[in-house]
């Protein structure tokens, strides 16, 4: 009998401790959950219980220099969002079919997403109002009040369609910018997101009595660009006007730019294309064969469309490069602008061995000064100032006036240029690029150097936007004039100045010529590679020449009509 009783309570110790254990082990489960996993449990049944939908806040507009011109603003539009859970078994494919046909939809596709088990679903973004008001109507006929959201949304627009397309850019479906000025100052116009919220059960229905929360968006701020409308227009019609007379096969650009202050008052690039719609390809040939073309082929095209080539693209610039080795040999004291017969051209020159012809080898142009050898663009005369110069001195010149670094331009995709490097720089490589040739830069590297010689020999980083405005305080925040450095003193400045004002009044420029106006220039002409018989003509203005207001720069890419190539024609 003591065995018996011995025996059970062994048992019940057993149980008791095994009871205890499984105790212990529950009390510290929970006691985990609890204090170790309890706020990612929380966030996570947060997640569950609660629906939100975001709300795009309205990027910022954007204007031109004056404030008078609109170039992108955001116009109310609506999105179309979905709680699958919310909406009842009987009327998911109801709801489907009037989503579908509303919008224009596949109905198989819009039936998945109206029977997935989510918290929510987007149907359709960035559509019109006539669209929602159908949907409002159909819902309230149907007496359909939960499952279906529209939301307040906003639509990038840009009211003159074509106008300055590769500096503004535009915007993808999520109001991300993509290219131009909305991706390079996206941060500072996309704003930030709002959102509306609720808490709902598992069958969906409303948690608590407080309805939806609503956290207000917060609004993109405004850019004031430096781009003035009236010139960007008048330059984007001359630059078509000359690309279609001169049957140029690869477009063409202009900058216009204040040197002063180094704010690009117009960039074209021709040809354009409609930022409202920049998928739609701007040739006509490849329009019309869309639907054949692979899409790796159509990205690239869509690509170059949108490529900004004032800034992206670098060529040679020929002649135009002369008045860099003029700067830089008036600032050296190696020669001056009028000593009557110091330059003698006999048709070409010969350097390490090479003969490198004048383009007017076949009737020389004989005893020059300076100021005459600018005029007639006369290579020999710039290729023996180039030795003069000597490597070294030639290549700080190109470093102080920005040609071997980027200019800064606030705009994306910018190149650099294309320079042998200095130690590898022999005399016949010299030689080339004192006259413009076996290099290549960008048309805003060209433009920013040109622009220190006009306003007295400061470098300026270009600007492409003059200030933001605050979009709850309206404050106006001017964006600084940036300066790089003195590049030639004020005297050279003027001595320079006062030789392309011959070049356009006798010399291979005088087609530039305007009665009543003081304008200086230069003319230019290279090839387009080396033996691709192509050729890229251009000319770079100032005026007035007393006191230079704007710079402008005029790039054809291989003009094949009656005119010819020079950069004077």
């Amino acid at each position: 009998m003591e065995n018996i009783n011995l025996s059970c309570k062994k048992r019940m110790l057993r149980i008791l401790f095994i009871a205890f254990l499984i105790f212990s082990l529950l009390i510290g489960r929970i006691a985990f959950i609890q204090f170790a996993d309890g706020k990612k449990l929380q966030n996570l049944a947060y997640e569950q219980q609660v629906q939100k939908r975001a709300i795009n806040a309205k990027r910022g507009t954007i204007f031109d220099s004056t404030g008078k011109y609109i170039l992108a603003i955001s116009s109310t539009a609506y999105t179309i969002t979905i709680n699958p859970t919310n909406i009842q078994k009987e009327n998911k494919e109801k709801v489907s079919k009037a989503l579908s046909d509303i919008f224009s939809l596949d109905y198989e596709t819009v039936l998945k997403k109206v029977t997935k088990r989510s918290s929510i679903e987007t149907i359709v973004k960035k559509i019109d109002e006539t669209k929602a008001d159908e949907l409002r109507k159909w819902l309230n006929e149907n007496n359909i009040q939960t499952g279906v959201n529209i939301d307040e949304d906003n639509k990038r627009y840009y009211p003159y369609t074509t106008i300055a397309s590769q500096v503004i850019g535009f915007c993808g479906s999520d109001n991300q910018g993509l290219d131009g000025v909305e991706a390079k100052y996206n941060d500072v116009i996309s704003g930030s997101k709002g959102y509306i919220s609720q808490a709902t059960d598992a069958t969906g229905e409303n948690l608590g009595t407080e309805g939806e929360k609503y956290t207000s968006a917060v609004n993109g701020n405004d850019l004031i660009l430096s781009i003035d409308m009236t010139i960007q227009s008048i330059a984007e019609k001359y630059l078509e006007e000359a690309c279609i007379d001169n049957n140029c096969t690869d477009g063409g650009n202009i900058i216009i730019m204040n040197p002063k202050t180094g704010d690009i008052l117009a960039m074209v690039t021709y040809p354009n294309y409609d930022i409202n719609n920049p998928y739609i390809i701007n040739n006509e040939e490849l329009a019309n064969n869309w639907d054949n073309i692979e899409q790796a082929e159509k990205t690239k095209n869509l690509q170059a469309m949108w490529r900004n080539r004032a800034i992206s693209d670098t060529y040679e610039p020929g002649s135009v490069f002369k008045l860099i080795t003029a700067s830089a040999s008036l600032e050296e004291g190696i020669t001056d602008t009028d000593n009557s017969g110091e330059f003698c051209c006999t048709g070409s020159i010969t350097v390490a061995g090479a003969r490198i012809k004048c383009w007017r080898y076949y009737r020389p142009h004989g005893s020059e000064s300076l100021r005459q050898a600018l005029m007639n663009s006369c290579n020999p005369v710039f290729i023996g100032l180039g030795q003069k110069l000597g490597v070294n001195t030639y290549f700080n010149y190109l470093k102080k006036f920005g040609l071997l670094e980027k200019t800064g331009v606030k705009l994306p995709g910018e190149a650099n240029s294309i320079f042998i490097a200095e130690n590898k720089c022999g005399p016949v490589e010299l030689a080339t690029i004192s006259f413009g040739q076996r290099f290549e830069i960008t048309p805003i590297q060209l433009i920013t150097a040109v622009s220190s010689i006009a306003n007295g020999g400061n470098l300026l980083t270009p600007r492409i936007v003059k200030a933001t405005v605050d979009s709850t305080t309206g404050e106006v925040t001017q964006l600084p004039v940036e300066t790089r450095g003195r590049v030639i003193s004020k005297e050279t400045s003027e001595k320079v100045l006062s030789m392309m004002e011959s070049v356009v009044a006798e010399g291979t420029g005088k087609n530039a010529k305007v009665a009543g106006y003081r304008i200086g220039g230069k003319t230019g002409t290279s090839e387009d590679g080396v033996n691709t018989g192509k050729y890229v003509t251009s000319f770079c203005g100032v005026a007035p020449i007393d006191d230079p207001e704007v710079v402008v720069l005029v790039t054809l890419y291989n003009p094949t009509g009656e005119g010819g190539h020079q950069g004077g024609g």
